[in-house]
């Protein structure tokens, strides 16, 4: 599990991608998974900076960057 940012986890083996949000592809994804009750909000009403998609074509959206999703994932490998 990592943290994705206000005591909100996921499990490392579920995702698939981490995204920037700010591309109008990736608009149209969280706008489709919302649509489709897909996507998961853990932002906690901050800007959204990452996009993490599952396995299971959940959306969920980080106020962490990709950059610190990308490390956390990093360094729970190492150990």
């Amino acid at each position: 599990m990592i943290s994705v940012g206000y005591k909100n986890y996921i499990a490392l083996d579920r995702i698939v991608a981490v995204i920037s949000p700010d591309s109008r592809p990736i608009k149209n994804l969280m706008n489709t998974a919302r649509e489709q009750g897909h996507l998961v909000d853990a932002t906690m009403g901050k800007k959204t900076k990452a996009v993490l998609v599952t396995d299971s074509n959940q959306v969920i959206l980080s106020a962490n960057s990709t950059e610190t999703i990308i490390h956390r994932i990093q360094n729970y490998r190492k150990s």
